[in-house]
């Protein structure tokens, strides 16, 4: 799923979600790829012989009326889309007694596996929600003798799940202990710390299908002794894609790691998002001809087929980002919605949530 349809999707689902009906009348159907069509149709066209039996007038008008703009649109359809087709139709008039019947669809993303029609007082969105809800994730486990933080990297987001102290010595020992029983006592203290990080790992990432690796870091030769026992189960051992040193061991640590991981991540989003914001930086940096920033400004400039790269904070006003995604797409221009919760995002919103990166100088020159 690209950028864009993610777009599509949450623009579709937020609207939706604002519609309630006073009562069951409004209509929601799933049709999964590879189903006739015409048998939704079919199936329809019962449903409003059904509705005549409904009691209140109102509602069976409603009803009758989302059936049939339901049906009206369905035909515009020679087959069912190749991902199946979710499709939603209901008075969202304001007033009790008016009447504006609407229909949306959508083709998936994802193809559908679930047929449903279902009349109720909210659109049945679960279906399509799902499709948003990442599921893989990456573990990450940052480690040194004091301290370790473990969480999972999750689409663009990092999750910290878990932070714990050693209860290891610092490396100045109490006057009347001896060097060796000292050095021992550490010893002994790491070993149950490793033990106890190891554990936390197990509960956190064992037997998770969904988890496609797992990278450790951490400054010195620590998070090489965890590792080279047996503090991991195999299981997890198997999952490790990386070692890498970094400095931090705490919640800055995981975002230390992953930026120290973009070799073993690259075909992750979260990496693609950071190249292009990086880019966007640089290019303002070395070049700032070549960047736009400012709605005003990037919708004029992709008017006239500038713009080569619009970035949009996932967060900014929806209508104003349809009006500069159809300029984008109507120019040729590729389009980029940068997640809120990471720093990359947090540098976007600091330009407004909009920066374009541009094919030339459209006040002269190139």
């Amino acid at each position: 799923m690209d950028d864009k349809q993610k777009y599509q999707l949450k623009r579709l689902i937020n609207e939706l979600s604002k519609y309630r009906a006073r009562h069951t009348e409004l209509v929601s159907v799933y049709i999964p790829s590879g189903y006739d069509i015409n048998s939704i149709i079919n199936h329809l066209t019962e449903e409003q012989g059904t509705a005549t039996n409904i009691k209140s007038k109102t509602t069976q008008k409603n009803v009758i009326a989302a059936l049939e703009r339901m049906i009206q649109h369905l035909r515009l359809f020679k087959q069912t889309p190749a991902n199946g087709l979710a499709v939603f139709s209901g008075n969202v008039a304001e007033r009790e007694g008016d009447l504006d019947v609407r229909v949306w669809s959508i083709e998936p993303p994802i193809p559908l596996n679930v047929r449903i029609y279902r009349c109720d007082k909210e659109f049945v969105l679960e279906p399509l929600k799902e499709m948003l809800d990442v599921k893989d994730f990456y573990g990450l486990i940052v480690i040194d003798k004091r301290e370790a933080t473990i969480g999972i990297l999750k689409g663009k987001t990092i999750i910290p799940l878990t932070h714990v102290k050693s209860a290891v010595p610092g490396k100045t020992r109490a006057g009347g202990q001896s060097a060796p029983r000292f050095q021992r006592l550490r010893e002994l203290a790491a070993l149950d710390f490793y033990k106890k990080v190891g554990d936390i790992a197990k509960e956190a990432f064992f037997g998770k299908p969904e988890l496609k690796g797992i990278i450790v870091g951490g400054p010195g030769p620590t998070k090489d002794e965890f590792l080279n026992k047996n503090y991991l189960v195999d299981e997890l051992k198997r999952k490790i894609i990386g070692v890498k040193d970094i400095t931090y061991t705490d919640e800055f640590g995981l975002q230390e790691l992953l930026e120290k991981s973009e070799d073993l991540l690259q075909n992750e989003e979260v990496v693609k998002e950071k190249e292009i914001v990086n880019k966007f930086l640089q290019t303002l940096s070395k070049n700032p001809h070549l960047v736009s920033y400012g709605f005003e400004e990037i919708k004029r400039y992709l008017t006239m087929g500038a713009v080569d790269t619009l970035l949009i904070s996932e967060d900014f006003d929806d209508e104003k980002s349809d009006e500069l995604v159809k300029l984008a797409e109507a120019s040729g221009a590729e389009v980029h919605f940068i997640s809120n919760e990471t720093r990359e995002g947090a540098q976007l919103k600091q330009f407004g949530g909009l920066g374009a990166i541009l094919r030339y100088n459209p006040d002269g020159g190139y």
